[in-house]
């Protein structure tokens, strides 16, 4: 089966799939044939180093799109037991792009809420690409409300290149659930961890992923616009992905250092694709501690971090229209 591979990944995955044709040969056994294999495990081996020890702001937003990534159902899966599905908005329907529901954190009751992508084109197609409408933020902020009055902790996943944008989202207020959304969140009376999983895009991430706790894996990004919306938007289509993507400064490590989040969870060489099982229980082990930590602060200190934090994010300088990037801001 031919694997998804970028192109920046594509001379290792061509020596992968060497290497699995050696392996079925009737005559892998065979010194000749063993040698061969030796030879290319340890080349493959150097190239993924190479290929992932240095990787640029764009590939790593490539690697947080990898179709091949765990997406939050496999993180609740293999993170939590006792999962117990919760559905729609009581006002309009079930918006299947956000999965939310009962969960259990090793001995912790909690309340789990995130974005829900596919894992093929039918999947994908029936979850909207993991871009939520408006019930589906209404249906997150539902689940807030009982995390709240259970006092139950709250989780929430961000995978998301964003909310939809369609006019049927626009028409039923995508804008207000939005706000909704993140006004509830930011006045919880309970432990409030946010992981981020693979993308985070502008408002429709931010809706779930604001919080005491904010995680991020090593691979993925959390931005105000994506790389092509702010080439398209921002830059009227001059410039390209690769400097916008550098500009933004959305990667984990860009984010950490800004104190924006919280901690980075050093993913598997190649992504979290390559060893879900590993990327679980490095992200498990930082929600745990998340939790341990928050439990001790009192609910009122609690509230009033969160939003101390949420109105004193960011920061920024003026410079000369010589300084910016190719006058690119100027207009801005």
């Amino acid at each position: 089966m031919k694997r998804f591979a970028y192109d920046f990944e594509r001379p290792l995955v061509e020596l992968e799939t060497k290497l699995e044709e050696l392996k079925r040969l009737e005559s892998a056994g065979k010194e000749d044939i063993a040698v061969q294999i030796s030879y290319l495990e340890k080349q493959i081996q150097k190239l993924r180093e190479r290929t992932y020890s240095n990787l640029t702001a764009w590939q790593k937003v490539q690697i947080a799109r990898h179709p091949d990534r765990p997406r939050t159902s496999d993180y609740i899966e293999a993170i939590f037991t006792d999962f117990i599905e919760l559905h729609g908005d009581r006002v309009f329907r079930d918006d299947v792009s956000i999965i939310g529901g009962f969960a259990r954190l090793e001995n912790v009751k909690v309340m789990v809420v995130g974005h829900r992508k596919g894992r093929n084109t039918k999947e994908s197609i029936a979850r909207n690409f993991g871009m939520p409408h408006p019930e589906g933020y209404r249906k997150a902020v539902r689940l807030m409300r009982i995390a709240n009055k259970f006092k139950l902790p709250l989780i929430t996943f961000i995978d998301t290149p964003g909310a939809y944008p369609g006019i049927g989202a626009e028409e039923r207020g995508q804008a207000i659930a939005i706000a909704q959304s993140l006004m509830e969140i930011s006045v919880l009376e309970v432990p409030v961890i946010v992981a981020n999983i693979g993308e985070g895009g502008s408002g429709g991430a931010l809706a779930i992923g604001f919080g005491d706790r904010i995680i991020m894996l090593e691979n993925s990004y959390y931005s105000v616009i994506t790389p092509e919306g702010c080439v398209s938007i921002l830059w009227d289509g001059e410039g390209s992905v690769e400097e916008a993507t550098e500009v933004l400064g959305l990667t984990s490590d860009k984010l950490l250092e800004m104190g924006i989040v919280d901690c980075v969870v050093r993913e598997p060489l190649g992504g979290a694709h390559y060893a879900p099982s590993l990327a679980a229980r490095e992200l498990k082990k930082e929600l745990v501690k998340a939790l341990e930590d928050l439990s001790k602060v009192s609910t009122k200190d609690l509230v009033e971090q969160r939003y101390s934090r949420l109105r004193h994010i960011g920061y920024y300088t003026k410079a000369r229209e010589s300084e910016t990037l190719s006058g690119k801001f100027q207009n801005i």
